[in-house]
């Protein structure tokens, strides 16, 4: 099968031993893109393949010599973390670490944010269903990763809605954002992860849940049939799609799978791309089979950022099985194979 991308060889982060895996990288622009953040875990129980296993993260500094080469540094420190986290663990809950980082800078300030998601358990898995998992999307803002300080959280967990995974969306006509995340619909037996809009005129507060915008139930998919996660947007110096559009990364996974001794087994995690009308909040396109499956992938392959080196051409970075990352050459004139081949409205042959 022809691929459209190119897979690097090996790991770009060197672990030195310090952490079995790691994943969800994100770089600051200002630095050439040779410092940023990396999650890393410090425990896992279970098996990322079975529903119900539990990673234990640190947030980390890496510092790389290029960007296929990073190291891990000190554990991020971010003032104010512990009263904020301490406010939102109430009691029979318990912090597990924060997790997927994404860098963003404000060009006015030069300011860098943080937002990252915060997941608190219910220390008895028995708990009833209002007590089940909070998943908190945090934030935190500096004039560089050494001062960062936690801010209130721009979304709270509300049960019937969550906020983790952020996509960034530029600002529209009307001055408004519409981003994207990763968030839960639980309106049936089954609970889907679904790609929602959360509403902005301030990066740092003032967030609003807004519509589903992807639902895999409602996605005639297979492999985005279950869990659906949004993922970079590309700009339109790497391709152009049209005004108020931007291509971008969607993470899907296939619907999960009962089996006979109850335990809910998950299906593959794969990279595919999708339209987004950032104007109006709207996703208009989603490729109709993955645009990447890692050739190691056992059960996931998750894009967290992309760096455009040239025009026309830039690194995909991806976390494998949640696990080590990996670096994917992206050209251009590829990508635009890829949806001429599955008929994307909004490229011509």
């Amino acid at each position: 099968m022809k691929k459209y991308y190119t897979q690097h060889l090996g790991k770009i982060i060197n672990t030195d031993n310090k952490f079995s895996h790691v994943m969800a990288i994100t770089l600051d622009p200002r630095t050439q893109y040779k410092e940023g953040i990396i999650r890393c875990i410090t425990s896992r129980d279970g098996d990322i393949q079975t529903k119900g296993y539990v990673d234990r993260s640190e947030l980390h500094k890496i510092k790389g010599t290029s960007l296929e080469n990073f190291e891990i540094g000190e554990k991020l420190n971010i003032k104010n973390e512990i009263n904020i986290i301490s406010n939102l663990t109430k009691e029979g809950y318990n912090f597990i670490g924060l997790e997927d980082p994404d860098i963003w800078v404000d060009e006015k300030t030069n300011l860098i944010h943080v937002y990252f998601t915060i997941p608190i358990k219910p220390i008895d898995k028995n708990l009833e269903k209002a007590k089940k998992i909070k998943i908190h999307l945090g934030h935190a803002s500096g004039k560089d990763l050494d001062s960062l300080e936690m801010t209130e959280p721009v979304l709270l967990d509300i049960y019937e809605s969550s906020a983790k995974e952020l996509s960034i969306a530029p600002v529209n006509k009307n001055g408004v954002r519409f981003n994207l995340i990763e968030s839960r619909d639980r309106s049936s037996e089954t609970t889907y992860s679904v790609i929602r809009i959360a509403t902005t005129q301030d990066m740092e507060k003032g967030w609003e849940y807004g519509d589903i915008v992807f639902h895999p139930k409602e996605n005639n998919l297979p492999w985005i049939g279950g869990h659906a996660s949004p993922g970079p947007l590309f700009s339109n110096n790497f391709i152009n799609i049209g005004e108020g559009k931007l291509l971008g990364v969607i993470n899907g996974r296939e619907a999960n799978q009962k089996k006979e001794d109850g335990t809910t087994k998950y299906g593959m995690f794969s990279i595919g791309l999708f339209v987004y009308d950032y104007e109006n909040g709207k996703i208009d396109w989603v490729s109709p089979e993955p645009f990447i499956q890692d050739s190691e992938a056992i059960t996931i392959t998750f894009a967290s950022l992309l760096v455009e080196t040239t025009k026309g051409e830039g690194i995909l970075y991806a976390h494998v099985d949640d696990s080590f990352v990996r670096a994917y050459t992206l050209k251009n004139e590829e990508v635009k194979q890829f949806l001429i081949k599955f008929n994307c409205p909004f490229v011509t042959p």
